[in-house]
Order: structure tokens, then C-alpha cells, then sequence
């Protein structure tokens, strides 16, 4: 079984982190069709992701965005192309969440 571990510092606040992940939980829920769920919490919340070959969790915080992943056998031979889709979507959203954020700072 392959794993996938990705960290992502971000200075967007909570609330902005949530809106960036749900955005990203909406998209792997159509593009690859998992399964996803939202745990709300005080200081953090948690997307729960599954779907046959893939299961994993990520932690959404003030500061932070740290996503693990197993893979099944079958899906383990693609773990460094599946990681990099998941960097590269990730990355995106909070890249334009962002310079979002900035802009609106500037008004």
C-alpha cells in the first residue's frame, strides 16, 4: 500500500481555508468521484475522502493544510502521478484563494 503525504503552509485564516477546501472536495468528488465528507471542528475540520483504491483524510487549519492518503495495490503504481494532480489542484486553489485575499486586503 502506497501512501501520500502533502503539506501546505497558508496564511488565509480559517474561514478562507474552509471555502479553499471545500471547493477541493467538490472537485475530486466529480473529477475522480470520491466519496467526501466534512467534519467541522473549533480550530480545524477534516475532509474524509474514499473511494475503491483510495482513502484519506485532509486537515484543514488557520495556518495549514496537511493531506494523507493510502492507496490501494492497484492505484500504488501511479502514487507519484496521483500526487502530483493532488499538489498541482491543491496548490491552484490556494494560490488563487490567495491572491483573493490580497486584493480584497488592498481595497
Amino acid at each position: 500500500m502506497s501512501e501520500i503525504h502533502i503539506h501546505r503552509e497558508h496564511s488565509l485564516g480559517l474561514t478562507q481555508a474552509r471555502k479553499v477546501a471545500w471547493q477541493w472536495a467538490e472537485e475530486v468528488e466529480q473529477k475522480f468521484d470520491m466519496a467526501c465528507t466534512v467534519i467541522e471542528g473549533e480550530t480545524s475540520d477534516t475532509v474524509e475522502f474514499t473511494r475503491s483504491g483510495v482513502n484519506g483524510q485532509l486537515i484543514v487549519a488557520a495556518d495549514h493544510f496537511d493531506l494523507q492518503a493510502k492507496l490501494g495495490f492497484l492505484l500504488g503504481a501511479f502514487a507519484k502521478t496521483i500526487e502530483g494532480e493532488i499538489e498541482k489542484n491543491l496548490d491552484g486553489l490556494l494560490g488563487a484563494a490567495a491572491a483573493k485575499a490580497a486584493k480584497s486586503r488592498k481595497k
